[in-house]
């Protein structure tokens, strides 16, 4: 199969019940996508499909062949300037061990991106499907709320 990820092509052989999540991590050593529960439950594995969040634990590799892949290695520009919301991570200390960071990074972009970043409250329900075990939510909140106010200007 053929997988593009992050603008680059990749040739994968694998069973057809290899998940997105084991191909990126095991296969193509894509590790900032973390296994969190392995059960879709924790978000810790969101990637974008064709723009849209999905959730890798619960995508066959497969299923994703000839779409576009982004994983959070595929955020920042080529030469290294953190997106926007990398960015209001990092200014609004939005983690703490920063094992979820990655994927609610990408839940994050896409909740901007959606449109669902017009209040605290629209930003809590948006990403109410990753969870952090630190318990870092306010300051998650608020750097989304800091990268769609600067994506906006």
């Amino acid at each position: 199969m053929h997988l593009t990820i992050n603008g680059h092509d990749h040739a994968l052989e694998v069973e057809p019940r290899v998940t997105l999540l084991d191909a990126l991590r095991d296969r193509l050593a894509l590790t900032g996508t973390k296994k969190g529960c392995d059960q879709g439950q924790c978000g810790a594995c969101t990637v974008h499909v064709d723009g849209e969040r999905v959730l890798a634990c619960l995508t066959l590799a497969a299923q994703v062949e000839g779409r576009e892949i982004t994983t959070i290695e595929g955020l920042a520009d080529g030469d290294g300037t953190l997106n926007a919301v990398q960015a209001a991570f990092l200014e609004q200390d939005a983690f703490q061990c920063g094992y979820c960071t990655p994927g609610q990074i990408m839940s994050a972009v896409a909740c901007i991106r959606e449109g669902h970043a017009g209040s605290d409250e629209e930003i809590r329900e948006y990403m109410a499907g990753n969870l952090c075990r630190c318990g870092a939510y306010p300051h998650i909140v608020a750097a989304v709320r800091q990268a769609a106010k600067e994506l906006r200007s």
